[in-house]
């Protein structure tokens, strides 16, 4: 297994290997895309010296976990399932569940999906999204156009193939600092259009410093030239059929309690797609990280931190 993930169980029927450290109630940290429980590598001893048992696991599709092979198993059914899964084969009745870009998606499910089992959920950039509609994609492709990634992510094997061509400058390009998004616009506007994710990539200029040390990198790059990007794709490739398999959520609201972190500069999360959560959310407390970009938890990891510790301990410390 990689260093950062400590054992692996059994959940769902796939093999999940998760970092568990800690003791008290328990909190799980869901990573997103392109990522690994690495991610929250800033997170873990902080939680655990605030009194939390802390789960990290890499999940299905990347890293050292089960990557199945079927596109249908990464929907939204199996990838809450398997946080259930991970819940029951380590004895924990409910938990509180943080969710940063795909991940955030997967966490604000949980109370809808698997109320028993969610104490409460924090989105870190990802806002709780009600059920749209349409088919998403078809939203994605009117709005956005044909080129934007999530509907580029549609074309089987392209994205994937691309991306893996050189993985060090995939993470490289990806992970970097945030710039105020009046410089994202800026660029947009000199191209003409959004380009998608292998565009992007193959971008000689980028914007923002890197984020990430040569150590801290090798450890993304090592992963998912060994993985790939096809199991982490497959959660986009998922995003009509979790609509259509869930017409009961129509209208559906949050009543567990609920954090939402934005960041100022985060250009793919916008701060504003958060601006309806106060109608959606009976229980919610919304914070902002300043000048922080997409990657949250690493590039601003000591104020995400206080700001979970304060949350948690205020809401959770006794008991999930």
């Amino acid at each position: 297994m990689a260093a950062f993930t400590n054992r692996v169980v059994t959940a769902n029927g796939i093999r999940l290997a998760v970092r568990d450290e800690g003791s008290g109630p328990t909190v799980v940290l869901c990573h997103g895309f392109p990522e690994l429980a690495y991610s929250w590598r800033h997170q873990v001893s902080p939680l655990v010296a605030a009194g939390f048992r802390v789960l990290a696991p890499d999940q299905r599709g990347y890293g050292d976990s089960d990557r199945p092979a079927d596109v249908a198993a990464y929907d939204i059914h199996q990838l809450t399932g398997d946080l259930v899964g991970l819940l029951d084969a380590l004895g924990i009745e409910r938990a509180v569940f943080v969710g940063h870009d795909w991940g955030g998606l997967v966490v604000w499910m949980m109370p809808l999906l698997h109320p028993a089992r969610t104490a409460g959920v924090v989105g870190v950039n990802t806002p709780y999204f009600p059920r749209a509609p349409m088919a998403p994609i078809a939203l994605f492709r009117a709005a956005l156009g044909e080129n934007h990634y999530i509907v580029h992510f549609q074309q089987p094997g392209v994205a994937d193939a691309a991306l893996a061509r050189d993985v060090d400058r995939v993470f490289a390009k990806l992970m970097r600092r945030g710039v105020p998004l009046s410089e994202v616009e800026a660029r947009l506007a000199a191209r003409g259009r959004m380009p998608n994710l292998v565009e992007l990539i193959e971008d000689p200029e980028s914007l923002g410093e890197p984020l990430l040390s040569d150590e801290e990198r090798k450890v993304y790059v090592d992963a998912f030239t060994r993985t790939g990007f096809t199991g982490g794709i497959n959660w986009y490739r998922n995003m009509d059929r979790n609509w259509e398999t869930t017409p009961q959520l129509d209208g559906a609201r949050i009543t567990v309690p609920s954090l939402m972190v934005v960041a100022e500069w985060d250009a793919a999360l916008r701060p504003e797609l958060a601006s309806a959560m106060p109608s959606l959310v009976d229980d919610l407390e919304m914070v902002t990280i300043a000048r922080c970009g997409h990657w949250t938890q690493q590039e601003y990891p000591e104020e995400l931190n206080r700001i979970l510790a304060d949350w948690l301990q205020r809401r959770f410390a006794a008991a999930t």
